[in-house]
C-alpha cells in the first residue's frame, strides 16, 4: 500500500472532519430556519437589486433614517434601535453584501466602493432616499463611501464606532492578504463555523470587543456565525477593504457627522473619534462612558436619543 504524504494526510483527516460534521453548519443562513425568530421579522422583506436579492427592513414614516451594521453583522444589530427610531422615521436597514440573509455577490461586490454601488442600488429599488443615516463600524465607512460618491445626500450622518480609519496595529498590513488567502478557501469559513458553533466562543469574542449584550442578542451572532456562508462574506469584506483611500478623501465629506465612541472599545479606538474629527470639516465626538464597540446594543434607548437630537 502507497504511504500517504504530510499533505494528503492532512487532506484526509479534513475530508473527514468535514464529513462528519452538521451539513447544517455549512452554506448561507435561511430565513425560514436562522431567521423563524429574527428580531422585527414583521418588517422584513425580500428586494432584488443590483444582482442580488436583500434582505431589508422597513419601519414607520417620515424622514428616511438609513441604517448600516457592520462585518459580520446583519440586521439583528438593530433590533432595539429600529422600532425606536420608527416612531419618528421611516427606517431602512439591510443585511450587507453576504451577511445575513442577502446574497453574496463577487470580490468587487465585497469591496467598499462596491457596497456602497449596492446599497444604493437597493435604495433605488425601494424608491427611498435617506434624509439622515447611520453606521456602525464598517458600516459607517459604507455610508461615507456614499456620501463621497453622491450616491446619498443626506442631512447628517452618525458613526457608531465607525472603521473611519485604517489599522494601525503593527500586523494590520497582513490582514487584507491573509484574508484574500482564506477567502478564497471553502474550508477555512467551514471550519471556523464550526468553531463558533459553540456559543462561549462568540461569547469571548463580543466580549474581546468590550462590549456586554443580552443572551438574546449574542445569540443571534452565534447562529450566524456558525454558518460558513455568512463567516465566509465577513473574511471576503475584509479582504477586499481600502480605508487607505476612504482616509484620502474624509476632508471632502462636508455634512454634519456625529462620531460616536464607547470608551470601552477595543475593536476600533475612541481616539479614532477625536483624529477624525480634526479632519472632517464638520464633525463632533461623543464618548459613551462604560460602552464598548456595540454601544448601541448595549444602550439602544441611549443611543437613539443621542442621534435623534443629533438629527434635530
Amino acid at each position: 500500500m502507497r504511504r500517504c504524504g504530510l499533505r494528503e494526510g492532512a487532506m484526509a483527516v479534513l475530508s473527514e472532519a468535514l464529513a462528519a460534521a452538521p451539513r447544517a453548519r455549512a452554506g448561507r443562513p435561511d430565513f425560514a430556519r436562522e431567521g423563524k425568530d429574527w428580531p422585527n421579522r414583521e418588517v422584513s422583506r425580500f428586494v432584488r437589486a443590483g444582482g442580488l436579492r436583500w434582505h431589508v427592513q422597513v419601519a414607520g414614516k417620515g424622514p428616511v433614517f438609513l441604517l448600516v451594521h457592520g462585518t459580520g453583522a446583519a440586521t439583528h444589530s438593530w433590533r432595539d434601535v429600529l422600532p425606536l427610531l420608527a416612531a419618528d422615521f421611516c427606517v431602512v436597514a439591510m443585511d450587507l453584501p453576504g451577511h445575513g440573509f442577502t446574497d453574496q455577490p463577487d470580490d468587487a461586490g465585497m469591496s467598499l466602493p462596491g457596497m456602497a454601488r449596492g446599497v444604493a442600488a437597493l435604495l433605488g429599488a425601494l424608491d427611498l432616499r435617506p434624509a439622515y443615516c447611520a453606521g456602525h463600524s464598517a458600516g459607517a465607512a459604507v455610508l461615507a463611501q456614499m456620501c463621497l460618491d453622491g450616491l446619498i445626500e443626506p442631512k447628517a450622518m452618525v458613526s457608531l464606532n465607525g472603521a473611519l480609519l485604517p489599522f494601525k496595529h503593527a500586523v494590520s498590513p497582513l490582514i487584507a492578504p491573509l484574508a484574500k488567502i482564506f477567502a478564497k478557501s471553502p474550508l477555512v469559513p467551514f471550519l471556523f463555523s464550526m468553531h463558533a458553533a459553540d456559543p462561549r466562543v462568540v461569547e469571548r469574542l463580543l466580549k474581546g470587543m468590550g462590549s456586554v449584550i443580552d443572551a438574546r442578542g449574542a445569540g443571534f451572532y452565534a447562529r450566524l456565525a456558525a454558518k460558513s456562508g455568512h463567516a465566509g462574506a465577513a473574511l471576503a469584506m475584509m479582504a477586499n477593504w481600502d480605508l487607505a483611500s476612504l482616509q484620502a478623501r474624509l476632508g471632502k465629506l462636508d455634512l454634519p457627522v456625529l462620531l460616536v465612541a464607547g470608551e470601552n472599545d477595543r475593536s476600533i479606538p475612541p481616539a479614532d473619534a477625536d483624529r477624525l474629527a480634526a479632519v472632517l470639516p464638520r464633525g463632533r465626538v461623543l464618548k459613551m462612558a462604560g460602552l464598548g464597540h456595540l454601544a448601541h446594543e448595549e444602550r439602544p434607548a441611549e443611543t437613539v436619543a443621542v442621534m435623534r437630537e443629533f438629527c434635530a
